[in-house]
């Protein structure tokens, strides 16, 4: 019998592990476990988060939480990060951009 969470644990993980490994040609992109899912880092700052049923949200400010809403994405509840619409996840290259943007408002709030 599993413990309670290992489904989402495992979601969670999973799709961690796909955004370290489609991000890495922006640079140092890791995750860690945090808070029931996981956090990815752009050079040891936190950029993204994927949460326990394997949701992926991205760092947004306002103007990129408005620009990201066009295309579907809805504003984490709490935090200033943006969901990301399985199209996007889809499509590397489009999803790439998308990172790159988030990165760029980390490096602009640090």
């Amino acid at each position: 019998m599993g413990n309670k969470g290992d489904k989402n644990a495992s979601q969670s993980n999973e799709q961690a592990a796909f955004l370290v490994a489609t991000l890495s040609p922006l640079g140092e992109i890791t995750s860690k476990r945090m808070f029931g899912g996981n956090g990815i880092f752009f050079a040891g700052k936190m950029f993204a988060m994927v949460n326990a049923k394997g949701d992926c949200f991205l760092k947004a400010d306002p103007p990129l939480l408005a620009e990201f809403a066009e295309a579907g994405s809805v504003k984490h509840s709490r935090m200033p990060y943006g969901s990301v619409p399985e199209q996007i996840l889809a499509e590397e290259e489009v999803l790439l951009r998308w990172a790159k943007k988030s990165i760029d408002v980390l490096v602009k709030s640090l």
